[in-house]
């Protein structure tokens, strides 16, 4: 099985793996492998991975980095962002490996750090937190993670805390022989916080990466978090996401991830709405050509009454490449007032494209307003129709009738200069004129 290989290199180096950890991510890994053991990962047979390639890439013999060797890089030097207007904190993460820079703090004691520095700066808080929404889970993914994850970013904000400059978090894929990255992220905003965060997803040499990412959000009361997320990656690139988000009273949070492009993509999310108040607003949208594979599965959780959940993600598929959509948003017993929506909407624009959607609601509670829906068809042709009869030529109507389509998951990212950025991204990849980030680049 695929996930063989990893179990034993786990039992063959579990001492170097432990000692070059974060010490917090060393719990529970033994209980992890035994777990991957007994279950192996996922087939086909599992509904929630019925259309996931990722398991086959598994098979490929990924290099591991266990005893964290220094990649010979200097990533402010092989990586540039010309995005004009976004004035961030950057930091640069090199596979799994946090590469500090030289930006002042965050301000108000807001910190930024890897994990392995936060457990011996805020032993507390991370022994508060990590870990702790993806106890007993029993997902394979979930388990290979905590068997294999040594480090990890940490973002912390106090109590009252308003970050004023974005928080970019820069992942870069640079190896010279196929490579495996794995890494356990914490987010702690605390009461009454706000921060803005924007992960940026690149690869740099022509090698299959395969990237497990598992990020754990506690978002207090009154706080908000805008998650937003964006993947630039070549067509070799296998590009895992796991992100576990659970919200206190009269919270916020928001989650835009764009899909410039990318190979293989499996993005993760579970948000638990545990008090009163909270809401919480999840969006995607993708632009896949080729035979490039994405998908999006989502999990939101209305624990209490008087919260409010919204979902719109948006696929436009080209070529033969494949898309993937299933969003569950499960209303418990005592949560009334619930107001929840989901929606998914695509456009395959070859017959050869495909596009699973499968959205659901379980609700076990009588005074809410929830509805959901899923439509995949092709561009409007009496629209077309309509903007060649005032001159427009065909490549530039169907430009602007999928820039129009792209425009209200663009609109859910709160942050101006971002928004207008990714406007432009999008229309230049609709064009033709650019399958990758051109507000980014990187330099051999």
């Amino acid at each position: 099985m695929n996930e063989k290989q990893y179990i034993d290199l786990y039992r063959e180096y579990q001492e170097l793996i432990e000692r070059n950890s974060a010490v917090c991510l060393n719990r529970g890994r033994a209980d992890a492998a035994a777990w991957l053991e007994r279950h192996g990962l996922p087939t086909r047979r599992h509904e929630d991975y019925l259309y996931c390639p990722l398991m086959k890439e598994l098979e490929r013999d990924y290099g591991v980095n266990v005893a964290r060797v220094k990649f010979p890089v200097n990533p402010h030097d092989v990586f540039k962002c010309n995005v004009p207007g976004i004035h961030a904190n950057v930091y640069f993460i090199v596979n799994d490996q946090f590469y500090a820079n030289t930006h002042p703090g965050l301000g108000g004691g807001a910190v930024f750090c890897s994990m392995k520095t936060a457990e011996e700066r805020f032993p507390e808080i991370v022994g508060r937190y990590v870990g702790k929404l993806t106890d007993g889970k029993e997902d394979a993914f979930v388990a290979m993670n905590r068997m294999l994850a040594q480090d990890g970013y940490f973002l912390y904000v106090p109590k009252g805390v308003k970050v004023e400059l974005p928080v970019q978090v820069v992942n870069i894929m640079r190896s010279d022989v196929d490579y495996m990255a794995t890494a356990h992220n914490l987010i702690v905003v605390e009461d009454g916080a706000e921060v803005t965060m924007l992960v940026c997803d690149h690869t740099i040499d022509r090698v299959s990466f395969f990237s497990n990412r598992m990020t754990e959000a506690y978002v207090g009361r009154g706080a908000q978090l805008h998650y937003y997320t964006m993947e630039s990656s070549h067509d070799s690139m296998n590009n895992l996401n796991q992100l576990y988000v659970k919200q206190a009273g009269d919270s916020g949070f928001t989650m835009c991830t764009v899909g410039l492009h990318n190979g293989k993509t499996r993005n993760y999310t579970e948000v638990h709405l545990d008090e009163s108040g909270a809401e919480t607003t999840l969006g995607g949208m993708l632009i896949s050509d080729g035979v490039q594979h994405s998908e999006n599965q989502t999990l939101i959780l209305h624990n209490a009454p008087h919260c409010t959940s919204n979902e719109l993600f948006k696929y436009i598929l080209d070529g033969e490449s494949e898309g993937v959509f299933a969003g569950r948003t499960v209303v418990k017993e005592g949560a009334q007032k619930t107001v929840a929506q989901q929606t998914n909407r695509n456009i395959c624009l070859t017959r050869e494209a495909h596009m699973w959607a499968k959205p659901q609601l379980e609700i076990y509670a009588d005074d809410v307003k929830c509805g959901h829906g899923a439509t995949t068809g092709q561009l409007d042709e009496q629209a077309m129709f309509y903007m060649r009869t005032r001159g427009i030529g065909e490549a530039e109507a169907r430009m602007l009738l999928l820039l129009a389509f792209t425009a209200d998951v663009v609109d859910l990212v709160g942050f101006e200069a971002l928004r207008e950025r990714i406007r432009t991204l999008v229309e230049k990849r609709l064009r033709g004129e650019a399958a990758h980030c051109e507000g980014c680049r990187t330099v051999r």
